[in-house]
């Protein structure tokens, strides 16, 4: 078959197929409900993939693959070790001086602790805003830089100036004519002259707004809030290739400055990047697990439907079938136009479930962020069109072998 006469067949067979599937709407319809599903399943999962990679993209480039977090608690525990991780000593400023002291492999290192509080200006209030207490190194371990005016020195931070940087939703909604630079921020009732805005940053895990922060020196932040709570301790390794070497200085400084026996288990962790992406491969795989079994079984109905309906298709077209065959038509033909049809079939039902999958992924965002790129309708509009050709095949071969005086006797 030429090239010209295979693109007037389909040319032909699409015609034909939307004619039959025009004049039986509710048969189709209901036909593509199992397409319709199975379509429905694999694009929200692939939303809730794409939308959660996007998420730990965003929170890993925060995070920092040369960076170690000092804590009490890991990132990502089973529920029955939460007592155990809540009776550890809390780690103390001392410890974070011993690193400062000792560490040869460390870059940046800082405290870091924090409180909620409200923060106001004149008679602009904002409610719930961590803030930070932090050394002058911060910026280097937490990878943001200054966006106007600067970040607090050492000589501000070791001598605890009132003196803080804020994020931009701070400036914005409390500064949102003037600039904030030089200006007084009350927090808790305590003020502080604001040095600068750090960059914007986003939301970290897609929840919590990095930018409604505020970040002071952390012998202030002692001071002002008190000594009794724990510290996080922030690291930056020289060289990102050397981290675990880094993370095995740390934890050895560490276990010292705890008096942790030999051979006893530490009471501390050392977060860092490659936790939360192995946690998200665990996720993800866990999701796309649950949506392919829901998609397969899902299509595999509607496969069986599309079936069952072209065989009736090609029982109700078999005086039809009869004349194409006996004015010329070939095998390969007939085979084509109900490939087709049944395809069209399945694509219908796909397109139908991309457009109820849409206004879904809108209210799955709500609660788990999705993001639809164009490779997942690619692949949503591959997968309608192969099980409508997979399932069409039998009844497609067997119109193609019927005998043209058989089907035209066909009653």
């Amino acid at each position: 078959m030429r090239l010209y006469d295979f693109a007037y067949e389909v040319k032909e067979g699409m015609l034909i197929s939307f004619q039959a599937i025009r004049a039986n709407k509710m048969r189709s319809v209901l036909t593509t409900l199992g397409i319709v599903i199975g379509i429905v399943s694999v694009t929200l999962m692939g939303t809730a993939i794409a939308g959660l990679g996007q998420v730990v993209d965003d929170t890993v480039s925060k995070i920092g693959a040369d960076v170690l977090y000092v804590q009490k608690f890991p990132w990502f525990f089973g529920g029955e070790d939460w007592w155990k991780y809540r009776n550890r000593r809390d780690i103390k400023t001392p410890q974070f001086r011993a690193i400062e002291r000792q560490a040869t492999l460390v870059k940046n290192a800082t405290p870091v602790c924090w409180t909620v509080v409200t923060v106001k200006y004149k008679n602009q209030s904002a409610d719930n805003v961590p803030v930070l207490g932090v050394n002058e190194q911060f910026p280097e371990t937490a990878g943001v830089g200054v966006d106007v005016g600067r970040f607090f020195n050492q000589a501000e931070s070791d001598g605890g100036r009132p003196v803080c940087v804020i994020g931009s939703d701070i400036a914005d909604n409390l500064y949102p004519n003037e600039s904030p630079i030089g200006k007084t921020i009350k927090a808790a009732g305590r003020t502080f002259r604001i040095l600068g805005i750090l960059e914007k940053q986003g939301k970290f895990l897609g929840l919590e707004s990095m930018d409604n922060r505020m970040y002071i020196p952390f012998d202030r932040f002692i001071k002002t809030y008190g000594a009794r709570r724990g510290i996080q301790i922030n690291v930056k390794a020289v060289d990102v290739k050397d981290l675990e070497n880094t993370k095995e200085e740390v934890r050895g400084i560490l276990r010292k400055a705890r008096n942790v026996k030999p051979g006893a288990e530490d009471d501390f962790a050392i977060n860092q990047q490659d936790m939360f992406i192995q946690t998200f491969d665990k996720i993800k795989t866990g999701v796309a697990s649950i949506g392919f079994f829901i998609t397969a079984l899902s299509l595999f109905v509607g496969a069986i439907g599309i079936m069952n309906i072209m065989f009736v298709s090609v029982t109700e077209r078999t005086r039809e079938i009869g004349i194409r065959k006996a004015i010329g038509a070939k095998r390969s033909v007939i085979l084509l136009q109900f490939l087709i049809e049944s395809a069209t079939l399945s694509l219908l039902g796909g397109l139908i479930g991309l457009v109820i999958s849409y206004p879904l992924s809108l209210l799955l965002n709500q609660v788990l962020p999705t993001k639809m790129p164009l490779s997942v309708v690619f692949i949503a509009i591959t997968i309608s069109i192969v099980v409508g050709v997979v399932s069409g095949f039998l009844p497609a071969n067997k119109a193609s072998k019927l005998d043209p005086v058989e089907a035209l006797r066909y009653e």
